[in-house]
């Protein structure tokens, strides 16, 4: 089952592609608001996203920035009611064979976003949101989530504290102080019964690292 998740306030409009794409074997799942689809690519990332341009609460560009900050591979379609197809937007009203077209011909050749990452014991799968240390289930806050995934991302490169703090609090809108990501990576190492894959690097930031 291919999952897309779709950002749009018409009902009428967003049924009848949910019910279109449904034949040929996608999952559309339809949110109203930005707000709300933001929530959902936080626990699960779908195969692709289509975005009305005009949202009540703004503009699409802006998800898609957010999009782009943390899941650059994430597939997005906009669907607007002004512009030109030529420019890569599908305008509104549109065929549904159309979007089915512009569907297939964006993931086709495309290498979904990985999933489940992993460093030594730990295990981060991003369907289910979920993650392990050996068998064991930890629970971990969205901040000490995102900071986890961030660096599991970037495994074997060293992630400066300053891209942390931007990544992971700025791109949210939330202003906070360096002690902050000092005390969530504390939290996070406790939970993880302080990994040996997880290196902080003096004066910089931190690095996921295979041990072995």
């Amino acid at each position: 089952m291919i999952d897309i998740y779709y950002v749009e306030e018409d009902e009428d409009i967003s049924h009848a592609v949910r019910e279109f794409l449904a034949r040929d074997g996608y999952r559309v799942w339809v949110f109203p608001t930005l707000s709300e689809i933001k929530q959902a690519l936080c626990c699960m990332l779908p195969s692709l996203v289509l975005v009305d341009w005009n949202m009540p609460e703004g503009d699409g560009r802006f998800l898609c920035q957010w999009i782009r900050q943390t899941w650059s591979e994430l597939p997005v379609i906009f669907i607007t009611v002004r512009g030109d197809p030529r420019d890569g937007y599908i305008v509104k009203p549109f065929a549904l064979d159309v979007l089915m077209t512009r569907i297939r011909a964006l993931l086709r050749g495309r290498e979904t976003v990985q999933q489940r990452l992993t460093c030594g014991a730990l295990v981060l799968d991003r369907r289910r949101r979920q993650v392990l240390c050996g068998a064991e289930t930890v629970s971990l806050s969205p901040s000490e989530y995102q900071l986890l995934l961030y660096l599991l991302q970037n495994k074997g490169r060293t992630v400066t504290r300053e891209k942390l703090l931007e990544k992971i609090w700025d791109a949210n809108g939330n202003a906070v102080n360096d002690n902050t990501l000092t005390v969530t990576m504390k939290r996070l190492r406790e939970k993880l019964h302080q990994p040996v894959c997880l290196k902080t690097v003096r004066g910089v930031g931190y690095r996921m690292e295979e041990t072995e």
